[in-house]
């Protein structure tokens, strides 16, 4: 596979007050937060638009499982399935099963520490 990863789709974490977080955030540097938290908008090498997301989540959520880390990042990746095919043969451990949506395609791995990696396939063209 020539690319595997080709940038930060996001980085999410725990905190005990989600809201309380995005407005600090919000007041402080600016950070623009919604329900989600913050969407950073970039071009690609091409001119495409793109989207990286920034977004904390309640500290007992189950999103992050199997992994017990206070933080999930979240890779672009050019083909998600024959991209988790690769990493299977390499023997890294895979979470769950693919699951798309209008925004793209999603996979999950676990690092050699136990963090859980998001992989996304994504369609920058459906956040517009």
């Amino acid at each position: 596979m020539k690319n595997r990863v080709t940038g930060i789709g996001g980085f999410f974490f725990k905190t005990k007050d989600p809201d309380g977080i995005k407005q600090w955030y919000n007041r402080h540097l600016g950070l623009n937060t919604d329900q989600y938290g913050w969407s950073f908008w970039w071009k690609d090498k091409e001119g495409n638009d793109c989207v990286t997301q920034w977004s904390p989540f309640k500290e007992d959520t189950e999103y992050f499982a199997p992994s017990e880390s206070s933080f999930m990042m979240n890779f672009r990746v050019e083909n998600l399935v024959e991209l988790l095919e690769v990493l299977k043969e390499e023997g890294v451990t895979i979470v769950g099963e693919i699951e798309e949506y209008d925004y793209g395609k999603f996979g999950w791995i676990l690092d050699p520490e136990g963090n859980k990696l998001e992989l996304w396939e994504p369609v920058d063209k459906a956040f517009l």
